[in-house]
C-alpha cells in the first residue's frame, strides 16, 4: 500500500544520500599503470614540457619524463623515430602527443592490461581513440616512410637503438598503413582502437586537449569504468541512459541495495 511505497522511497533516498556522503573509490579511475617510467600515483607537476603540458595538474609522468618524450632518441626507450629518414615535424607532433598521453594520463585505467615484458608489468589495450585524433595522425604522417607495421617489436637493436630489421624495406606510410584505422590499431599492438566517436562526445579518448577547457578524458574514463563494471557479458553497448533505473544508480547504492530491501516490512516487495 501507500505505507510500503513510502518506505521503499525513504530507503532509496537514504541510499542516494549515502552514495554522496561516502563515494566508493573506483579502482579504474585516476590511476597510473605499472610501467617503466610511470609514477605510482597521479598528482600535480609544477611544469611539464611542451605537448605534455596539459597533464600538469594531475599527471602520471614527471617533468623529466615529459622532456625526454620530446627528444628524437631519448633515454626513455632509446627509440629512433628517424629509422627511415627524418620524420617530418607535423608527423612527429602526433607521436609526441601519443607518448605524452601514454606516460602522463591518469585516465587510462579502464584499458590497463597485464603485460608480459621485461620493462613493464602493465600496458594499455584497445583505448578508444577519437576519430579526429586518429585521422589527423594518419593525414600528417602519410608522406613519411617506415619499414614496419608494428613498432612495438621486431626491430634490430644490435646498435642499442631500433633499426629496420634485415631484409625489410622502407615504404610510404600509406602502403604500410592504408587507412587511419590501420595506423592507430596496428602501430602499437592494439594499444588504441579506432572509433567513429568524435571529440567532445564523452565516448572517446583525446590524444591531446586544451588544458584551459579542462581534461575531457576524465568523463570518458568514468563512462567506460561504469560500463566495464556494470554491463554483463554481451551487453557492453548498454548505456546508463538506456539501462534500467537500478543499473544507472551509483555503485555504492547498488552495493547497499540488498541490505536496504531486507529492512523493508514483510511483503513490501510483493504484488499480491
Amino acid at each position: 500500500g501507500v505505507a510500503v511505497e513510502m518506505g521503499a522511497g525513504q530507503v532509496l533516498l537514504v541510499l542516494l544520500a549515502a552514495s554522496v556522503v561516502t563515494p566508493a573509490k573506483d579502482p579504474l579511475l585516476n590511476i597510473c599503470m605499472d610501467a617503466k617510467h610511470h609514477k605510482t600515483k597521479p598528482g600535480p607537476e609544477g611544469m611539464l614540457h611542451g605537448q605534455c603540458a596539459p597533464w600538469k595538474d594531475n599527471a602520471c609522468c614527471t617533468a623529466n619524463t615529459s622532456s625526454e618524450a620530446h627528444k628524437d632518441q631519448s633515454y626513455l626507450y632509446n627509440f629512433n623515430w628517424n629509422h627511415c629518414g627524418v620524420m617530418p615535424p607535423k608527423c612527429k607532433r602526433h607521436f609526441i602527443q601519443d607518448s605524452c598521453l601514454y606516460e602522463c594520463s591518469p585516465n587510462l585505467g579502464p584499458w590497463i592490461d597485464q603485460a608480459d615484458s621485461s620493462w613493464r608489468r602493465e600496458r594499455i589495450l584497445h583505448v578508444p581513440l577519437c576519430k579526429e585524433d586518429c585521422e589527423e595522425w594518419w593525414e600528417d604522417c602519410k608522406d613519411y616512410i617506415t619499414c614496419k607495421e608494428n613498432w612495438h617489436k621486431g626491430w634490430n637493436w644490435a646498435t642499442g637503438t631500433n633499426r629496420c630489421p634485415w631484409g625489410s624495406m622502407c615504404r610510404p606510410f600509406t602502403q604500410v598503413f592504408p587507412k587511419p584505422k590501420d595506423l592507430c590499431e596496428k602501430i602499437w599492438s592494439n594499444s588504441y582502437k579506432y572509433t567513429t566517436e568524435r571529440r567532445g562526445s564523452g565516448r572517446c579518448i583525446q590524444m591531446w586537449f586544451d588544458p584551459a577547457q579542462g581534461n575531457p578524458n576524465v568523463v570518458v574514463a568514468k563512462y567506460y569504468a561504469w560500463k566495464k563494471r556494470s554491463a554483463p557479458a554481451g551487453m557492453e553497448d548498454v548505456t546508463p541512459e538506456a539501462g534500467k533505473a537500478v543499473r544507472a544508480l551509483p555503485w555504492p547504492v547498488l552495493a547497499l541495495l540488498p541490505l536496504a530491501l531486507a529492512s523493508l516490512p514483510e511483503g513490501a516487495g510483493s504484488c499480491g
